[in-house]
C-alpha cells in the first residue's frame, strides 16, 4: 500500500450496514482492507448499539460482531460511503427495516458512494435507487433488479456512478478496489471544492 494513498484517505469514514444472517466474509474482508488503507469502518444496524450481530458462512453460522451504532442514530452526513454485505437473511431482514432504507435512500441523495456485494443489492431495489443503473449480483436477485428498472449484467464489479455492485465473495478484490477508487474520487472531489 501506498502511503500517499493511506494518508489520502485518512479521516474517510465508511458505514456497513447489516443485521442477522450476513455473510460473513462480505464484511470482515471489505472492513479489513479498508482499515489498511486508513478509513474508519462503522458497523451500523437496526439492532442498538452494543448488541450483536450473527455472521454466516454460506449457511453455517460463524462469528458474532457487536453492534457500533443503531441506524435509528446514524446519519449519512457522517459517512463518505456505505457497504452492505449479502448472505440471504441479512438484506431480507433489513428490507423490513424502515429506517435501514431510508439510510440508504438517503445516501443515494447525497449522492455518496453505495457498495453492495452478492444479496446486498436486495435493499437497493426497496431503497428506489436501482432504476437506470448498470449492476450485477448473486444472480438469483437478477430478476428482482430488473423488473426494479436496473440492466443486470454478470461480471465481477460493476461502477455506475457512485453505485458499486459484485456477484459474490470470489469478487470481494475487485468490489474492494472499485470502493476504494470511489472513496479516492470523494476526496480529490473535496479538494476540488
Amino acid at each position: 500500500m501506498q502511503a500517499s494513498q493511506q494518508s489520502a484517505l485518512q479521516g474517510k469514514h465508511v458505514a456497513v450496514l447489516m443485521t442477522d444472517g450476513v455473510e460473513q466474509v462480505e464484511y470482515t474482508a471489505p472492513r479489513g482492507f479498508l482499515e489498511q488503507h486508513g478509513v474508519k469502518v462503522t458497523l451500523v444496524s437496526p439492532k442498538p448499539r452494543g448488541e450483536q450481530v450473527q455472521g454466516f458462512n454460506h449457511l453455517s453460522p460463524a462469528d458474532r460482531f457487536p453492534v457500533e451504532l443503531d441506524v435509528r442514530d446514524a446519519r449519512p452526513a457522517e459517512f463518505d460511503a456505505l457497504v452492505l454485505p449479502g448472505g440471504v437473511a441479512n438484506p431480507d431482514q433489513l428490507r423490513l427495516s424502515t429506517e435501514s432504507i431510508t439510510f440508504i435512500r438517503e445516501f443515494a441523495r447525497e449522492n455518496k458512494p453505495i457498495a453492495a456485494i452478492c444479496h446486498g443489492p436486495w435493499t437497493l431495489i426497496d431503497a428506489g435507487v436501482v432504476k437506470g443503473k448498470r449492476m450485477t449480483s448473486w444472480p438469483s436477485l437478477r430478476e428482482d433488479l430488473r423488473n426494479a428498472g436496473a440492466e443486470w449484467t454478470d461480471e465481477p464489479v460493476v461502477v455506475d456512478g457512485k453505485l458499486v455492485t459484485s456477484r459474490k465473495p470470489d469478487d470481494i478484490p475487485a468490489f474492494d478496489e472499485a470502493l476504494l477508487r470511489e472513496l479516492g474520487q470523494t476526496t480529490a472531489a473535496g479538494r476540488a471544492a
